[in-house]
């Protein structure tokens, strides 16, 4: 809650399936709007905003709403909560990460689907009290074309009367997530509204292992099979965490767990990562379970990888199920940023200097991050990184 007694609000674009509303949830934000463009996610958000406990709010509250993020006007699309400038406490999104994926061809502000102008013109518009933006760490590569595009964002808010509290990569297992996930958050608060902003602490929580996280529906799925249910925890309780999960493009084809250093690590986990289980009602024991490299994954048991509750509902068939989580920003991630968001709102004692001199452009320090050495993005060294974010198990 705000430290007025109302509640602290939320729109978030590209929405998706919901990670980031659930941990943003968790972290006392309530949500005015879901914005979505896939048709899946926004019935998955439908589905919950309708069903989920705690959430009585959002049902009254909340509009999902399927569309075009830049088509979206905030103050003729959202019909069930009166927006008023200046009164919305976080505008949060998770804008698409081809354009700065090293993965992909590093074309950033020329890339189509960039949608950081789109935020950031929706800050101008609703004058949220804070933003907070999740793109992949390949945005924090020191790539000239990419430092200039970080220095153009952050002139853009600070412009705007916002300070930029800097880029962070957060790892998702820092933060109970049993994954390898690195992502990279951005920050600012509204000049008069700063106090102050501390990155949540990543050592609160302890490290969730694969073996940990998924031993209930493992043992579960195996049934009265003692013996293979034991095989699969032996093997995957000598590893920590999973790499990272990949939702993958529709224009390709079924869901599987990755390129294929990530599918040997899932191998080394017990898990056969060439594609996605049944799900248990429609368990197929030979093809879902009983395979050489141990048993494949549900959608359900990605989506524990991915740091969402287990009650957490999708919708669509399995692919598109597993596309959304693997997609997904991790909620217990976004909680943790939510809520150091939520204290800067509600901070009370003495103003910090004058915002201007804290934020300096020039200054690598707004970028508090490990970079990976500097060189021009080629294949071998997209596969070499991309490898070591979606294979590396520590």
């Amino acid at each position: 809650m705000g430290s007025s007694g109302h509640p602290l609000t939320s729109i978030e674009i590209c929405a998706g399936a919901g990670g980031q509303a659930v941990g943003l949830h968790g972290a006392g934000f309530r949500h005015v709007a879901l914005v979505e463009i896939d048709k899946h996610a926004v019935e998955t958000l439908k589905l919950n905003v309708r069903n989920r406990k705690g959430w009585d709010w959002e049902r009254k509250h909340c509009d999902v709403l399927p569309m075009d993020v830049k088509e979206f006007d905030p103050f003729v699309h959202i019909t069930k909560s009166k927006i008023v400038e200046g009164e919305l406490s976080l505008l949060a999104g998770g804008v698409p990460c081809p354009p700065f994926s090293i993965a992909g061809k590093q074309l950033g502000a020329d890339d189509e689907r960039d949608l950081f102008p789109t935020m950031l013109n929706l800050v101008d518009k609703l004058r949220p009290q804070s933003v907070m933006i999740e793109n992949v760490r390949g945005i924090l590569e020191p790539f000239t074309k990419f430092k200039s595009y970080r220095d153009q964002i952050a002139e853009r808010l600070n412009d705007s009367g916002y300070v930029v509290c800097g880029w962070k990569v957060l790892e998702a297992r820092d933060y109970g997530v049993p994954q390898l996930r690195p992502r990279a958050i951005l920050v600012a608060i509204r000049k008069d509204c700063y106090r102050g902003f501390g990155w949540p602490d990543s050592n609160e929580k302890p490290l969730v292992t694969v073996a940990q996280a998924l031993a209930k529906s493992m043992r579960r799925r195996f049934g009265d099979d003692k013996a293979r249910y034991k095989k699969w925890h032996d093997q995957a309780k000598l590893g920590t965490v999973a790499p990272t999960l990949v939702g993958g493009s529709k224009k390709h084809g079924g869901a599987d767990l990755g390129p294929s250093r990530a599918k040997a690590a899932w191998v080394a986990l017990g898990v056969d990562g060439m594609g996605v289980a049944n799900d248990e009602k429609d368990v197929v024991p030979r093809r879902d379970l009983h395979r050489p490299n141990g048993p494949m994954l549900t959608v359900a048991q990605a989506a524990i990888i991915q740091g969402f509750p287990e009650d957490w509902e999708f919708h669509g068939g399995k692919t598109a199920r597993y596309r959304q989580v693997g997609n997904a920003f991790p909620a217990p991630v976004a909680e943790a940023v939510g809520l150091s968001i939520a204290e800067a709102l509600g901070r009370t004692g003495p103003v910090l200097p004058d915002p201007n001199s804290i934020h300096k452009h020039e200054d690598d320090s707004l970028f508090p991050v490990d970079y990976l050495p500097a060189q021009e993005p080629g294949a071998a060294f997209a596969d070499r990184v991309e490898d070591r974010e979606r294979a590396l198990v520590r």
